[in-house]
């Protein structure tokens, strides 16, 4: 069974995240954060015995593809498509943004 959450310490946690909660999302809240933490409990009591700790899923550390060059589209073509361009300078017009 899920701790119960009250009323109060739902509203200090939406207090915490500037959060104005009705009562019935009081309600919702406390049962949905009460299920959160009983699965989080769930998840405490497995076993993990002989379970060495890991800092990434990957043992031998993370896996690379191969760098493998290919070919990019041509820019011209690219440039010709689209709006508000410099074909001379090879670059997208953008607005101004401040």
């Amino acid at each position: 069974m899920a701790p119960k959450l009250s009323g109060g310490d739902v509203q200090k946690i939406a207090a915490l995240a500037r959060l104005e909660l009705t009562p019935a999302e009081t309600e919702l809240f406390s049962r949905q954060l009460a299920d959160i933490l009983a699965y989080a409990d769930a998840v405490q009591q497995v076993d993990t015995t002989g379970v060495p700790p890991t800092s990434h899923p990957f043992a031998d550390g993370p896996q690379w593809r191969e760098d493998v060059s290919r070919p990019s589209l041509d820019r011209d073509a690219v440039l010709a498509h689209a709006p508000a361009t410099s074909i001379r300078a090879g670059l997208f017009k953008v607005p101004k943004v401040l």
